[in-house]
C-alpha cells in the first residue's frame, strides 16, 4: 500500500518551478545549438519568429520566454524544449503546402510548454534517476532547486523528452484552440498529419524522428478532424509562399547525423 501511495504522489507532483524549468530549458538550448545545425537565413528565420510569437501570445498558462529556431535539416520533425525554446525542422516548412500547417506543428509544441508537460517528465526523469529515496529532501526549501540542478544534467547529457501519449493528445486539443484564436484555420494541424503519414509510406527515414518522439499521426488525424473542420480561419498567406520560394534558393538541408 505504501509503495501505491508513495507512486501515486510522485505521479502528481511537479518538484520544479517555473522559474527553474526556464532555467533548465535555456540551459538545454545552448547544449542543442552545440550539436544541431542551425538554418542562419534571416528572413526565414524572422518569419518562423513572428509566426510564433503569434501564437504565443494567446497561450494560456505561464509567461514563458518563448523562442522560436530552424534546424536546417531535411526530415519533418519539432520539438519544445522546458520553459520555452521551441525548434522546427525545415524539412517542415518545405514539406508544408500552406501556412496553416506550419502553424500546427508550432502550436502544438506551443502547447506542451503552456501546459508543463515539460515539468511533469523532467521531475519524473529525476526522481526515476536520483532515486526515490531522495524524494523527502527534494521536497524540503530547496527542492525545486535540486530537482532543477538533476534535470538540466539529463537534458545536457542529450535526454529529450518523449511525453505521454495523454501529453500528446493534450497538445493537440490545445494547440488547436491556440491556431483558432490566433486566426489560422485548424484544418492545418490535421493536414500536416496526413503528410507525415504519405511521407512515412513513400521515405521512412524522413519521418523517423519524428516517430521517435511522437505517436502516429493515424488516431490523431481521426480524433481531430471533427473538432478542426469546425474551425475557420486563415490557410495560406503571401508571406509564407515568399519563404517557400526563398528556402529552393539556398543550399539544400542536409539530413541529420545519425
Amino acid at each position: 500500500m505504501k509503495l501505491v501511495a508513495l507512486a501515486s504522489l510522485i505521479a502528481a507532483l511537479t518538484l520544479i518551478s517555473v522559474s527553474d524549468e526556464i532555467q533548465v530549458g535555456k540551459q538545454a538550448d545552448r547544449e542543442v545549438r552545440k550539436h544541431v545545425r542551425e538554418l542562419r537565413d534571416a528572413e526565414t528565420v524572422a518569419y518562423v519568429r513572428g509566426l510564433g510569437r503569434r501564437l504565443a501570445k494567446v497561450a494560456a498558462g505561464p509567461d514563458y520566454p518563448y523562442t522560436f529556431s530552424v534546424a536546417d535539416y531535411k526530415e519533418l520533425n519539432a520539438f519544445a524544449l522546458p520553459g520555452g525554446p521551441i525548434w522546427i525542422h525545415r524539412g517542415v516548412l518545405e514539406a508544408a503546402a500552406n501556412e496553416a500547417q506550419v502553424a500546427g506543428v508550432v502550436a502544438h509544441e506551443i502547447a506542451h510548454i503552456a501546459e508543463r508537460h515539460a515539468a511533469s517528465r523532467l521531475t519524473a526523469s529525476v526522481l526515476t534517476n536520483m532515486g526515490l529515496g531522495l524524494l523527502g529532501a527534494m521536497l524540503g526549501n530547496s527542492g525545486g532547486a535540486t530537482a532543477a540542478q538533476g534535470a538540466a544534467g539529463l537534458m545536457t547529457n542529450g535526454v529529450f523528452l518523449k511525453f505521454s501519449r495523454d501529453d500528446e493528445r493534450e497538445a493537440d486539443r490545445v494547440g488547436l484552440q491556440l491556431m483558432s484564436k490566433a486566426g489560422w484555420d485548424g484544418r492545418g494541424m490535421v493536414e500536416l498529419f496526413q503528410i507525415l503519414r504519405r511521407q512515412s509510406a513513400r521515405d521512412p527515414s524522413s519521418v523517423d524522428a519524428f516517430f521517435s518522439s511522437h505517436p502516429s499521426p493515424d488516431d490523431r488525424i481521426a480524433r481531430l478532424q471533427a473538432v478542426a473542420g469546425k474551425t475557420r480561419g486563415r490557410l495560406d498567406s503571401q508571406q509564407f509562399r515568399i519563404v517557400k520560394a526563398r528556402l529552393r534558393t539556398l543550399p539544400p538541408a542536409r539530413p541529420m547525423p545519425r
